[in-house]
């Protein structure tokens, strides 16, 4: 089973624009996590240019049947607004975001106008 979801962030820099996800439930789910990927590109150091995700609570090593669906959208959150550059699946997002978080914020703002979806309006 797969779903579709956009997500819209209110905070900079990804406030400009809206990013598609899928989120794919294999036949074996809940034992198996679901994987997710951005449709939308992103710049952001966990997200690689295929749109795959590092996001732990999906891993298959810290995966729980008793993970909610909603969860993992939290997690998914709050690793868009916080990314973690210590596990990056782009080592040089990475180190711009640690090194010079104002040229990070930039690039991405510029990114993101450039890529993103259309925002919803409310």
């Amino acid at each position: 089973m797969a779903a579709s979801r956009r997500l819209h962030k209110d905070n900079p820099p990804y406030d400009k624009g809206a990013f598609r996800i899928e989120i794919i439930f294999p036949a074996e789910y809940p034992f198996k996590p679901p994987k997710i990927t951005f449709k939308t590109k992103i710049y952001h150091p966990n997200i690689d240019e295929k749109g795959q995700v590092c996001l732990p609570v999906i891993s298959a090593e810290n995966w729980k049947p008793a993970t909610k669906t909603d969860q993992v959208i939290q997690s998914l959150i709050a690793l868009v607004n916080d990314p973690q550059p210590e596990h990056p699946l782009r080592a040089d997002l990475a180190e711009e975001y640690s090194k010079d978080r104002k040229k990070f914020f930039k690039n991405a703002e510029e990114f993101t106008k450039k890529h993103g979806e259309k925002r919803p309006v409310d």
